[in-house]
């Protein structure tokens, strides 16, 4: 279900989502890039997701009237510490009354506590340090993103804007993949619950258990031929696709040299939207060139240009240099170093600006 509804989320993504859907202690995850945040709130949309701050004043009503009707909660921008009067919530401190109905003790008050409730938090550190107090509360998760992850995503958005047409097809094959997968686990569930709750003689007397095993094999069958051409078309469109990725390599490269200047100094703090803003708006503006290897270096060329220069006009001069130098020693940038040395040289683009 996971993999159809988010079908852009990587391996480690769809990992953490599982923790965070299924732990039984609630989610805290680590989310400096916001990709958790915004994946709870399109998780939720539909249902009334109830978004909150730490900091808000309505914190402890809005937590009582969610227990009490069952709504799924968000608390946002959540520090290294917790609220203690959440501390029976995070705890499930959940007790009966005569009559079985469940109740929590919140905010001083004792609130009837429905199941359905859910609780997720996220905070945009990038390397919070809680105390055991508070990992022994909560389940913490680290959302941040990958090199593998961000290459992927950034992938998606050069294939998009390059060959649309390859990045629609490989959705509906991603999708209907997906889908054939889970009826494909349906299909086996019914005929195991079958045998399971039927008796050989019953198998072999009764026409409808027969023809729902007959059924069952026949869809087997047919989802599984379909599973192997969307599997073969889905190489195809895969091997299309990395053809692109020396440009999504870079982008992802200079996303994290960027990420890196906030140890430099604590304000030179970029979000991966603008990384990626930028990163669309550098191909859009680049005309077309018919050959295909031509096209890759000038669009890495000039992805890189431009994220230099718009971060660098931030940057003090002093630490323009360190910018330079630090994409130039990326363990990811590989022999290509020589190259870059030249062109993010300061003096350069002060020159071109």
């Amino acid at each position: 279900q996971m993999c159809i509804r988010d079908r852009y989320m990587g391996s480690t993504s769809v990992e953490n989502a599982i923790i965070a859907t299924e732990a039984l202690r609630f989610p805290l995850m680590i989310d400096p890039q916001m990709q958790a945040n915004r994946w709870i709130k399109q998780l939720f949309k539909q249902q009334g997701l109830v978004v909150l701050k730490l900091s808000s004043p309505e914190l402890m009503r809005a937590l009582s009237s969610s227990v009490r009707i069952g709504k799924t909660v968000l608390i946002e921008d959540v520090e290294e510490t917790l609220d203690l009067g959440l501390d029976t919530l995070l705890q499930h401190q959940i007790f009966q009354n005569e009559a079985g109905i469940k109740f929590l003790r919140l905010d001083n008050k004792d609130v009837e506590y429905d199941e359905a409730f859910k609780l997720y938090m996220t905070s945009k550190q990038p390397n919070p340090h809680y105390i055991p107090e508070v990992s022994i509360k909560v389940t913490v998760i680290n959302f941040t993103v990958t090199f593998t992850g961000l290459e992927d995503q950034l992938l998606e958005d050069v294939v998009k804007q390059e060959k649309p047409e390859i990045e629609q097809k490989r959705d509906e094959i991603i999708r209907q993949l997906g889908s054939d997968r889970k009826a494909l686990l349906d299909a086996e569930e019914s005929i195991l619950k079958l045998l399971a709750n039927s008796s050989l003689e019953q198998l072999l007397d009764e026409e409808s258990a027969v023809g729902t095993l007959r059924s069952a094999k026949f869809t087997s069958a047919e989802i599984g031929r379909r599973m192997e051409e969307g599997t073969s078309v889905e190489t195809e469109i895969n091997a299309a696709r990395d053809s692109y990725r020396s440009v999504a390599i870079g982008g992802a490269i200079l996303y994290f040299v960027v990420a890196d200047l906030m140890f430099v100094d604590s304000m030179y703090q970029y979000s991966l939207d603008y990384i990626k803003q930028a990163l669309n708006s550098a191909i859009a503006k680049n005309a077309k060139v018919e050959d295909q290897g031509e096209r890759m270096q000038i669009l890495i060329d000039n992805i890189s240009k431009a994220l230099y220069s718009n971060v660098s006009r931030g940057l003090f001069e002093a630490h323009k240099k360190i910018f330079s130098f630090l994409i130039c020693i990326n363990p990811n940038s590989g022999p290509s170093c020589n190259s870059a040395s030249t062109r993010f040289r300061p003096e350069t683009q002060s020159a071109d600006a």
